[in-house]
């Protein structure tokens, strides 16, 4: 029971760290006078505090009926997956601002002109994967009546002024990212030929902005001659994420269903090369999976390096 109520307060912790972040959301320029995303926010908040009110009945009432304690975990997914999209926007957000910075006068026409095409398609995503989850949210608030949750008196979001970007250094990461950068280009391995640098912590804090910051770090892109990034969330598919990796590495088109074969064309693509992967958003322990997954990167040249951003510190 007491994992339970622990599970209740992390998902009312998450939600106020949401809120906090929705009524702070920077809009990168590109996506400005795109009416359907700058709604978004606005949306995900009112389905967000539609939530909010059921929530105490809901905790309460998870101790003694399994159909209540289903829906509160389907909810802390849910409230995962927001809290993923908010960290891609934000990554954006900062991409661009720091872009334009850099660019100036002809060259800033153009670096303007291309961010633009790239903003087109994710654009698109990223209303694709908002629809999807008010979706979600609306199906588990329509549920409330046949659950009998009330709504109940809910502590408000926090009503302090929305703090600038900088004001938090990628959400007070900054130092991390040196820290996960450093280790990166270290050459201390131990006993292992592969290094895993994981990066631990409740949905939030910008585990994914800062994986990603990394990831596009000058000194990375030149220290690594292979790189790979794999959002794997909480579905392990051992097949899926090994060609996504493959394709990331490789301009190979291959048309491969059999996971030896995909395997093998790995180790191969591998053989010698020092690589840099990021598994983002991984929730599953099971180490049986990954000694199969890793046993595809044992061609890799010494001083590779695997980057776990997980909620889940049995992950780690």
């Amino acid at each position: 029971m007491a994992a339970e109520l622990v599970a209740g307060a992390l998902l009312s912790a998450s939600l106020q760290v949401l809120f906090e972040r929705l009524a702070s959301e920077e809009i990168p320029q590109p996506f400005k006078g795109k009416k359907a995303t700058l709604v978004l926010p606005d949306e995900l908040n009112t389905m967000l505090l539609s939530a909010n009110v059921l929530l105490s009945d809901a905790e309460e009432k998870q101790l003694g009926n399994e159909e209540v304690r289903k829906w509160l975990f389907k909810l802390q997914y849910v409230i995962y997956e927001a809290d993923d999209l908010v960290d891609t926007i934000d990554y954006e957000a900062l991409r661009s601002k720091l872009e334009d910075e850099s660019s100036s006068g002809t060259s800033k026409v153009l670096m303007n002109f291309i961010p633009t095409l790239m903003f087109t398609a994710f654009d698109d995503t990223v209303k694709q994967d908002g629809t999807e989850i008010l979706r979600k949210l609306k199906i588990l608030i329509d549920q409330k009546d046949v659950l009998g949750l009330r709504e109940g008196v809910q502590s408000k979001p926090s009503q302090r002024p929305p703090a600038p970007l900088e004001e938090f250094g990628v959400f007070g990461r900054e130092a991390d990212k040196e820290v996960i950068v450093d280790l990166l280009l270290s050459n201390d391995v131990s006993d292992n030929k592969i290094s895993v640098i994981p990066i631990v912590g409740m949905g939030g804090i910008g585990k994914t902005t800062l994986a990603q910051l990394v990831y596009d770090n000058d000194r990375i892109q030149k220290h690594f001659e292979l790189k790979a990034y794999v959002t794997v969330s909480d579905e392990f598919d051992i097949f899926k994420i090994t060609k996504t990796i493959f394709r990331g590495i490789s301009s190979e088109i291959i048309d491969i269903e059999n996971l030896f074969e995909l395997r093998r064309k790995l180790k191969e693509a591998l053989r010698g090369k020092k690589f840099l992967f990021v598994h983002d958003d991984v929730w599953n322990e099971n180490y049986h999976l990954w000694d199969a997954l890793k046993s595809s990167f044992e061609s890799g040249a010494s001083g590779s390096k695997i980057i776990l951003a997980t909620r889940n510190e049995n992950v780690a």
